[in-house]
């Protein structure tokens, strides 16, 4: 069950673009594999991110098959 700050943090990152939001999941990625843990729910947060990063790119995919 994700907590309240991390729904919290997952909805602002949904406004992102497919640029920062890449950039963003890959920063957090590096991090947690160079650093063990230096967040607490680190690896719930790269999930989240990794999801609406897919639920995008998906979006985009089937709006350009729409025009």
């Amino acid at each position: 069950m994700a907590t309240p700050l991390i729904n919290a943090l997952l909805n602002r990152v949904a406004r992102l673009r497919f640029p920062q939001l890449f950039a963003l999941t890959a920063a957090v990625f590096v991090i947690d594999l160079l650093v063990p843990d230096p967040l607490p729910f680190a690896d719930e947060i790269l999930f989240g991110l990794l999801t609406v990063l897919f639920g995008v790119w998906k979006k985009g995919r089937s709006e350009r098959r729409q025009r």
